[in-house]
């Protein structure tokens, strides 16, 4: 029979720990996120509809995207045991650079937007994890900024060709003279993709004040004080727009870049050359004829062409013809640092991260965005260590299964 006794003072101090309270709102709620999808939830409880469903949203039905995410949830990793995982090493080296860790950031236009710190918070952040920061040729911060915001950091630009080539080229030009080492091509863009939800809200850049709006933004004033007290949004393109995002690519783009334009635009370009936008392993083969350094298996984070090829599926058949070709990146659908994993296991070189950054930036600002890259790469660490590879180095197709939902029907379609 169990003996009961009255709980001495002695016996209850050490149960009784009180954590002292943090009186720093962001700081709290940042600290009470664990996964990018916990930043995700804050993003949209601050950041008023418009602008956060601009971010968060895809082209049409939104199949692409949540296809690409599906994928990376389909699948079965193959831990091996006994192992040495005391210590583990993330770094890698990507387009001729040190990186901190197997991702960077990719470019993502109109980031003023989203939150007020921008561009320069995802430049500084980038910068203090010692992993590379992409400029948009539609950011909102000049080129010059940024490169001050990340002065010892690695800066990549991405360039969207204009019908106004020369203003294009300029850009170019200007981001290096600013040191930036990398040049991204975008090549999925000939016209903007149907991002309904922006039509739905009446989506125009910078945001529109309406009924609809302004009681959308009564609970959150912090986002609204910001926007409306800091320098107003402005791009390396225009002061301002009044149509939708994809109005505005449909007018500035241009419809007409080939192989020839790619080819052109390699050789004005003093750094490393990466193609972005690949989707097919035929364009794959195409674009190592031209010579450039390295492509992005991607599908525009499935803004534009809905039920695009899924860019993890793709990349096994592009990393076994191409991988001593040039070097592969794959975007698209990232949101843990298992998925990470599983893309350098299956043949990626590296990485790049857009919405899963941008939710931090949304949640909490620089501070938000750190906490994206620190989750991330906690993950990739604990994730490397469960499967017993203590390098990037070490992962292999042999640890990963890609488990397939959508197969192509007897005798029809294509993967190339």
């Amino acid at each position: 029979m169990v003996q009961r006794r009255i709980p001495q003072p002695r016996d209850l101090a050490p149960l009784l720990q009180f954590k002292k309270p943090e009186l720093d709102g962001r700081k709290r709620r940042l600290a009470a996120a664990y996964t990018i999808e916990d930043l995700r939830r804050i993003a949209k409880r601050r950041t008023p509809k418009a602008p956060f469903d601009y971010t968060d949203g895809a082209a049409e039905g939104e199949l692409s995207l949540a296809r690409a995410r599906q994928a990376f949830q389909d699948i079965e990793f193959h831990p091996a045991i006994l192992r040495d995982v005391s210590a583990v090493d993330t770094s890698t080296t990507i387009l001729g650079g040190p990186s901190a860790l197997p991702f960077g950031i990719a470019p993502t236009g109109f980031t003023r937007m989203m939150q007020t710190e921008g561009e320069i918070a995802g430049a500084g952040a980038a910068g203090a994890a010692g992993i590379p920061y992409s400029l948009s040729t539609m950011g909102t911060s000049s080129i010059e900024d940024v490169a001050a915001a990340n002065p010892a950091g690695r800066n990549w630009f991405q360039l969207y060709m204009w019908k106004d080539r020369d203003r294009s080229m300029a850009l170019v030009e200007r981001a290096a003279r600013s040191g930036f080492d990398t040049l991204l091509v975008t090549v999925d863009v000939p016209v903007g993709g149907a991002r309904l939800r922006d039509s739905r809200n009446g989506m125009t850049i910078p945001p529109s004040l309406t009924l609809k709006t302004v009681l959308n933004a009564a609970p959150r004033a912090e986002w609204w004080f910001d926007f409306l007290t800091t320098e107003p949004l402005a791009f390396a393109s225009l002061d301002r727009w009044s149509g939708t995002v994809a109005e505005l690519l449909d007018t500035m783009f241009d419809p007409t870049v080939d192989f020839d334009d790619l080819r052109w635009i390699a050789q004005q370009w003093p750094g490393k050359v990466v193609v972005k936008g690949i989707q097919t392993i035929e364009d794959a083969r195409r674009v190592a004829e031209i010579g450039v350094d390295g492509i992005v298996l991607s599908n525009h984070g499935g803004r534009q062409l809905d039920r695009a090829p899924i860019p993890f599926h793709l990349l096994p058949q592009v990393a076994r013809e191409l991988g001593d070709v040039y070097e592969i990146i794959l975007d698209t659908g990232i949101m843990n640092g298992a998925d990470i994993v599983a893309a350098i296991a299956m043949g990626a070189d590296f990485t790049l991260i857009g919405r899963a950054y941008l939710y931090g930036l949304m949640a909490g600002g620089r501070q938000g965005v750190d906490r994206a890259i620190e989750i991330l790469s906690d993950e990739i660490e604990r994730t490397m260590k469960l499967l017993g590879t203590p390098s990037l180095a070490d992962l292999s197709p042999e640890h990963v299964t890609q488990l397939q939902r959508l197969v192509p029907a007897d005798g029809v379609g294509s993967r190339v």
